[in-house]
């Protein structure tokens, strides 16, 4: 900074010498030597790659000003060429500093874990040892006050974290043993111990800024667009400048040197600085403003491309509803009693679905051994419990298995109409048992929903649950569109009959079974606290706290970059064609060029910048 203040200085004290001196030869040596060292301080950078630009036949910004400037100092207007190349060097510096602004947005959240942790040792003692190099598994201590330095699951304390910097929500969440701690998140009145379940490299936090970093090496179709039009651009203002220069003096009978002049006022007047920094800077902020908010967009494409969603297909469990159910009834349904609860349990605790680890938990025995384990997805699991071929499974497995009757519909009837999920335990001679779980809609969800009504966008459920449900859930949410008992294939096939009749349409889900539909929407929104790897990574967009209020919100987001990328472009288009026309008049100076070129550029980039300050509405 401080060699391109001196060029500043310099270049004025060139303006200075050429208005107070007159034409005298040594105030006109003096001034073109101090004009020339000012160019040499500013402008090296430029120079260097203008002219490896223009070895290699391409013809960009710098080349641009490199020729700008020289053509005026060899005609003569020596104290402006000084002047442009200065101003041009220091508003780059500021272009720059505005972009690592936009980028250290994200970089500054690798700052928020700490360096070292306090490990339990071997002989039960504790070590600071530095983070990095913790193991899986180690226990960690933290105290009241400090960042948690790791990934991991509370063993022993009770405490509550702020997590607002992972998942951007307002308000600390309670831990106890069991519960899943972030690293960079902060504890606030209980010590806590806990084991480490990733590796410094692959936090949560460490996998958000990489994924972000990624995204922003993507192009958005506004920037793509952008890129493409400037590689037309700058050549064309190049053939133009070079008309205005031969074809003043040779049709209009024009003085060469005004001619020139007016060429190269032209040149600098297009420069099209502001037209390339105004993409990356607005991209950038808002991937950094949804990240700050809990929200994980993996690319500038999907953050752009999110306000064209016409419809938003819902799952339910661990969507809608907290993804927590609770087994709150079971009965038998042929002659055997309370040991079939033990044989359905064992079954559930193998799964990780969550209405299997609602039946294990409430039936709280000791889980039995289960040979020739299977996954049936979308249906249940089955395997072999004391010798017995069992399944558990939902109401489409019992059928499929030819094993339902009229008394067994009536029943199950009853407790769909409540709202609950059924599960069934089954052998080969019928089916044995009947367990209902319950799941609670979050309270954010009917926010949710209405929120994206209010955006224009229609929700839609679409569950594996079955109908009666599926209805009951999607009324208690306020969704009017409710699709239940379907398969991953089910609701594949969904998702592409709403992009035939609605238009482009988003998908949330958590699980393995949502997947497909996941990949196959325009925008895939994954729950990041609930959701499984397999989502996760289909997904175009992670909601890192499960809250639903997350997708009208990057749909608003969305909506609002775009708005600024196309304020952008016509900001910087519309103030180089109006001192376009005035250089082609002859009324516009090199000064006049060099201060459109440094105030469009610095307009675009601070309404780029604008969105960092984004909020929630």
């Amino acid at each position: 900074m401080g060699r391109l203040a001196a060029a500043l200085a310099l270049a004025i004290a060139a303006e200075l010498l050429h208005f107070m001196a007159g034409d005298a030869l040594w105030s006109k040596s003096l001034g073109l030597a101090v004009a020339a060292l000012a160019i040499g301080l500013s402008g090296v950078e430029t120079y260097t790659q203008g002219f490896a630009a223009l070895r290699r036949g391409r013809l960009n910004i710098n080349a641009l000003m490199s020729v700008a400037v020289t053509g005026a100092f060899l005609i003569g207007q020596w104290p402006e060429a000084a002047m442009v190349m200065a101003l041009y060097a220091i508003a780059e510096l500021i272009e720059g500093r505005a972009a690592d602004r936009a980028r250290n947005a994200i970089a500054g959240l690798l700052a928020l874990a700490p360096e070292q942790a306090e490990v339990l040792q071997a002989d039960g003692s504790w070590r600071a040892q530095p983070a990095a190099e913790v193991a899986l598994d180690a226990v960690v201590r933290i105290r009241p006050g400090e960042r948690v330095p790791l990934d991991g699951v509370v063993t022993e304390g009770r405490s509550s974290i702020d997590q607002s910097p992972v998942t951007g929500e307002s308000l600390p969440v309670d831990k106890g043993p069991g519960d899943t701690v972030f690293a960079g998140t902060v504890n606030a009145e209980g010590a806590l111990q806990f084991r480490v379940t990733a590796a410094a490299g692959n936090t949560t936090l460490a996998r958000i800024i990489h994924a972000v970093e990624q995204a922003q090496a993507t192009r958005a179709p506004t920037q793509r667009f952008v890129d493409r039009f400037a590689a037309i651009y700058t050549p064309a203002v190049f053939v133009l400048a070079l008309a205005v220069a031969l074809g003043g003096p040779l049709l209009f009978g024009m003085a060469w040197l005004d001619a020139v002049y007016k060429a190269l006022v032209l040149l600098v007047v297009a420069c099209p600085c502001a037209l390339v920094i105004a993409t990356p800077v607005t991209v950038v902020s808002a991937l950094a403003a949804a990240a700050r908010r809990g929200i994980l967009v993996k690319g500038g494409s999907h953050l752009e491309n999110a306000r064209l969603l016409k419809a938003v297909a819902l799952d339910k469990t661990g969507t809608i509803t907290a993804g927590k159910p609770r087994l709150v009834h079971w009965e038998t349904v042929g002659a055997e009693g309370q040991a079939l609860a033990g044989l359905a349990a064992a079954l559930a605790a193998r799964s990780d679905h969550p209405v299997s680890r609602a039946i294990a938990q409430g039936i709280g025995a000791a889980p039995l051994p289960v040979d020739d384990f299977r996954a049936l997805p979308g249906r249940g699991v089955q395997g072999r419990v004391d010798g017995r071929e069992l399944v558990l499974g939902n109401h489409r497995l019992v059928e499929e298995r030819g094993q339902c009757n009229a008394a067994l519909e009536a029943l199950l009837r009853t407790h769909e109409a409540q709202g609950r999920t059924l599960t069934l335990l089954a052998d080969a001679g019928g089916v044995l048992a009947l367990f209902a779980v319950a799941d609670t809609i979050k309270d954010s969800s009917r926010e949710a929903v209405a929120e994206l009504q209010r955006l224009g966008v229609v929700p839609v459920m679409l569950t594996g649950d079955n109908r009666a449900t599926a209805e009951t859930v999607a009324r208690d949410a306020g969704i009017a569109e409710v699709q239940g008992n379907l398969l991953p294939e089910d609701k594949l096939a969904a998702i592409e009959a709403l992009q035939q009749r609605m238009g482009p349409t988003g998908m949330t889900g958590d699980g393995i079974n949502d997947a497909p539909a996941l990949a196959r929407a325009e925008i895939g929104f994954a729950m990041g606290g609930a959701g499984t790897d397999v989502a996760m990574e289909a997904a175009d967009v992670v909601i890192m706290n499960d809250d639903l209020r997350r997708i009208p919100e990057t749909i608003r987001l969305s909506r609002r970059t775009h708005a600024v990328l196309w304020q952008n472009i016509v900001l910087a288009l519309g103030i180089k064609s109006v001192f376009m026309v005035l250089a082609l008049l002859g009324t516009a100076t090199m000064w006049m060029a060099v201060f459109a070129d440094m105030g469009a550029t610095l307009l675009v980039v601070a309404n780029g910048l604008r969105l960092l300050r984004a909020r929630a509405g």
